[in-house]
């Protein structure tokens, strides 16, 4: 029994979503949504060389901890005057 639980646990572990920033690189839909931006806003930090990236097939990867740094920069968008 205290096996079964055991397994039980790990699997939800491994199963279960997990915070987005425990992965390494994050796709679009996933940085506008930690960063409350729209499409548009993440295409401009990409021009302008705000937020790096990379590009796989048709898929753009971002790096968790460029967000963590764009988070810690600028927490609020348009905050402080």
């Amino acid at each position: 029994m205290l096996f079964k639980l055991e397994l039980i646990a790990e699997l939800k572990e491994v199963l279960l979503p997990q915070h987005p920033f425990a992965k390494t690189w994050l796709k679009s839909a996933e940085v506008r949504k930690i960063l409350r931006i729209s499409p548009g806003t993440l295409q401009n930090l990409r021009i302008n060389g705000t937020l790096h990236y990379r590009k796989i097939g048709g898929t753009m990867y971002y790096k968790s901890d460029d967000i963590n740094l764009m988070l810690g920069e600028n927490p609020t968008e348009g905050g402080a005057s």
